[in-house]
């Protein structure tokens, strides 16, 4: 009995959720007039291949953020932890410093 009104007040809720922005109509008419795209003139190599992909696809673009997030923050954390060895800071071991 509890669970099925809790299912009900997550559909309510989720369905709201979905439904809020339709309902506000905040832009009205001028809303259909924006276009958001990104500047990429002065630009080259990778840095205009990435804005010209956020102009075509939306949907490609965060797709391919999503995966490289944590692609380059692994990639971050393994040269901070190599550059921290080298200045002898030990990370691997847990020995408390202070007595």
């Amino acid at each position: 009995m509890l669970i099925n009104k809790l299912k009900l007040l997550c559909g309510l809720i989720g369905m709201i959720a979905a439904l809020w922005p339709g309902f506000l109509l905040a832009a009205g008419e001028k809303a259909a007039a924006i276009v958001i795209v990104a500047d990429t003139r002065g630009l080259t190599g990778l840095m205009k291949w990435w804005g010209s992909l956020y102009n075509e696809s939306h949907a490609w673009f965060s797709a391919l953020t999503v995966v490289l997030i944590p692609i380059i923050g692994v990639l971050f954390g393994v040269v901070a932890d190599l550059i921290m060895s080298h200045m002898g800071i030990d990370l691997k071991s847990r020995e408390l410093a202070e007595h």
